[in-house]
């Protein structure tokens, strides 16, 4: 499991998805639970995570980060 530190960012893509976009800028589509308290656009965050390279989606915005925890920074 890695730390991402980064700003969620809300792509209405496809139906909508969430991003972290992280500080180096990378790009991460988020797989995490729907209502997620932290999840606003903009927020600033450290997110508990592995990156899973072999899950194909719709958003086609970057890999897919499988969120473990997520708090706000």
């Amino acid at each position: 499991m890695s730390k991402f530190l980064g700003t969620v960012r809300r792509n209405d893509l496809e139906g909508g998805h969430w991003q972290l976009v992280a500080e180096n800028g990378t790009e991460y589509v988020l797989d995490v639970e729907p209502g997620e308290a932290a999840l606003a656009d903009g927020a600033r965050v450290e997110i508990d995570g592995t990156v899973d390279r072999n899950v194909l989606s719709f958003a086609m915005t970057g890999p897919t980060l499988k969120v473990k925890s997520i708090r706000r920074q």
